[in-house]
């Protein structure tokens, strides 16, 4: 019999760790540059004399801790620390910023604060005098630091060490109760200040149950094993990446940084991947773009393959096996192929691709579909710990998110189509802010999730857009922009694009082209150029991308052409703000940085 009642993820970690021992948990790579195991015993250990240090200074039943760091094991083992002695984990995105990070920890009453490396540190004492209320920042890394107030994770467990408490520790775990205050995840604030988003151990305890339920079969097996890139801040990740890893006993390999992924694939070569959207279109756009160079016999034999692979579709989707002929024919084009392209990638042994966080392009779907990897694409929010929605391997529809998860209401608004939820993986609200709080439900209790959708004949319901992204033409034509730039990156030649259009008469894009295809092209045709700047302006090249964009709009609708578009010369990142830490576009930020430039595809309009 369990050693404790399964209601929060720190009574499974401990049930689990009986359960696996000396198996390996994570792996990480260390500093002779090999990936490395560390056992759930190992981990337990760190993760209760960690434990041992925050009851020792105090931290108590509801306090908040923040934990500033990219993903590696130490977040799991603050996280768990933190769960375990009751007190609630305040993540902050690793990218963000120092006035960012003091938001988050003022806003949430943080005591105390993990940081992960000297960065993060100096962020976080650069702000510590507006911070009247936090403590100690701990300190993952380690390295002699003299300054008063910050302590090595090694050093605080080392005092945990010595001031062991096991009944006090194991006396908190099971004095949990459901309804308290796992954490609180602070939103991207593309559109305003970050709101705090209260999940409850409740919340993510049913959320990896309903994940489970999804395909016992899958989650039951024993050699799944992950490699998390994703942040840890993102509850995506932590859900399904981890939350969920743990409570099914699934090893996870934490990958260096996203600079570093195929590197990492190629190392850890998992079987199970989360991810969202922008990984699977950039893996897919380099193979294509590597394509175009190739000689044409290569380039014929991969053409020939795509068009098994797009055969292959009914088969993988509807977990059927291959038979006869074609089957014979796929198997020479995997050998051929698809073999050879997913050895390279470290992608030979992947098998599962859960993909959510935005929408994923159909093509981007069938493309790793159709070589034999499944993608399951599902849908969620940061309010929702976020699973709602999920294709299942055995029944995969491209182009939608699948049918709502077990214990899950799900309905369609019938003006605005809206797609509403109310299940156990709702949010409690936002943290001091009622009136957002209230806003976010309807009077029946459902949470307006603030996309727009609709079911097919099956349930499985597909994302038409975004409320809060809805283009409104001054004609009163609602346009809902995702999937037309779903569609434009189809080419090619498009790496990232922003449909504008808002009150406008017609639509126009911002459009970065992949520079990479884009040089290879201008190289094949003759084109001499010194930049991306001389490159965009070449008249060849605009010639290109009208006939690209005339392409990709041709199944268009006349009020959703694309009228005029303008090249941009730099890639959109996180690090220029017109990307979220999970890699959306922030229109917002779009639309005021390049608001000249929008002006001028428009000072003609006469239409």
């Amino acid at each position: 019999m369990a050693k404790f009642e399964e209601t929060s993820m720190a009574a499974v970690f401990q049930n689990r760790v009986a359960q696996y021992g000396d198996r390996a948990l994570v792996a990480y790579k260390n500093k002779a540059g090999v990936y490395e195991d560390i056992s759930w015993n190992k981990i337990n250990e760190k993760v209760q004399h960690l434990g041992y240090f925050l009851i020792s200074r105090g931290v108590g039943s509801g306090d908040k801790v923040a934990l500033f760091s990219p993903n590696r094991y130490e977040w799991w083992i603050a996280d768990l620390a933190i769960l375990s002695v009751g007190a609630v984990n305040v993540p902050i995105y690793a990218t963000n910023s120092a006035e960012e990070s003091r938001y988050i920890i003022e806003n949430s009453d943080s005591k105390l604060c993990f940081v992960a490396t000297k960065e993060h540190m100096d962020k976080i004492i650069s702000v510590k005098p507006k911070l009247p209320n936090l403590g100690d920042l701990i300190l993952f890394d380690d390295f002699d630091v003299k300054t008063p107030g910050i302590i090595t994770l090694a050093n605080a467990m080392k005092e945990g060490t010595a001031k062991p408490m096991k009944d006090e520790f194991e006396k908190r775990i099971k004095a949990i109760n459901p309804s308290e205050l796992a954490t609180i995840i602070y939103t991207s604030g593309t559109t305003g200040p970050p709101k705090g988003v209260m999940l409850t151990h409740k919340n993510f305890i049913s959320n990896c149950q309903q994940c489970y339920e999804v395909d016992p079969a899958t989650m039951k097996r024993d050699d799944l094993h992950f490699l998390s890139f994703l942040p840890l801040a993102h509850s995506f990740e932590r859900t399904v990446g981890y939350y969920l890893a743990i409570y099914t006993g699934k090893k996870v390999n934490f990958a260096e940084d996203f600079a570093k992924i195929l590197e990492n694939f190629q190392q850890v070569r998992p079987n199970c991947i989360v991810s969202v959207p922008r990984l699977y279109e950039k893996i897919h756009a380099g193979i294509l773009a590597k394509v175009a160079t190739a000689p044409p016999v290569k380039k014929a034999l991969f053409g020939w393959a795509m068009g098994l692979a797009a055969r292959n579709l009914p088969y993988i989707c509807n977990d059927k096996p291959r038979t006869g002929l074609f089957a014979l024919q796929y198997n020479i084009a995997n050998k051929l192929i698809f073999s050879k392209l997913k050895v390279a990638l470290g992608m030979n042994k992947l098998e599962f691709a859960f993909s959510g966080g935005g929408p994923l392009a159909v093509s981007d779907a069938e493309f790793f579909l159709g070589m034999g990897i499944k993608v399951i694409e599902g849908f969620g929010l940061t309010e929702t710990t976020p699973v709602v929605n999920a294709n299942k391997p055995f029944k995969i529809k491209p182009g939608t998110v699948g049918p709502v998860v077990k214990d899950t209401l799900e309905r369609i608004d019938p003006v605005t189509g809206e797609v509403l939820i109310k299940g156990p993986q709702v949010m409690v609200g936002y943290y001091k802010n009622e009136a957002a709080t209230k806003d976010a439900f309807t009077d029946d209790g459902y949470f307006r999730t603030g996309d727009i959708g609709e079911f097919d004949s099956e349930g499985y319901l597909k994302i038409t857009g975004r409320i809060k992204d809805l283009i409104i033409t001054s004609g009163g034509k609602n346009i809902s922009p995702q999937n037309i730039e779903n569609d434009l990156k189809a080419s090619k030649f498009i790496e990232q694009v922003a449909i504008i259009g808002d009150n406008r008469k017609y639509l126009t894009a911002l459009i970065v082209p992949a520079f990479l295809e884009l040089e290879q092209w201008a190289k094949d045709q003759g084109i001499s150029v010194s930049g991306h700047k001389d490159l965009i302006g070449n008249e060849k090249v605009q010639k290109l991308f009208n006939s690209e964009v005339a392409e990709c709009m041709k199944n268009w609708a006349r009020v959703e052409q694309i009228k005029k578009f303008k090249l941009l010369d730099k890639e959109w990142s996180q690090e220029t703000d017109e990307l979220t830490p999970t890699l959306k576009v922030k229109r917002r930020v779009i639309n005021q940085k390049y608001s000249t430039v929008i002006d001028d595809m428009y000072k003609d309009d006469k239409d």
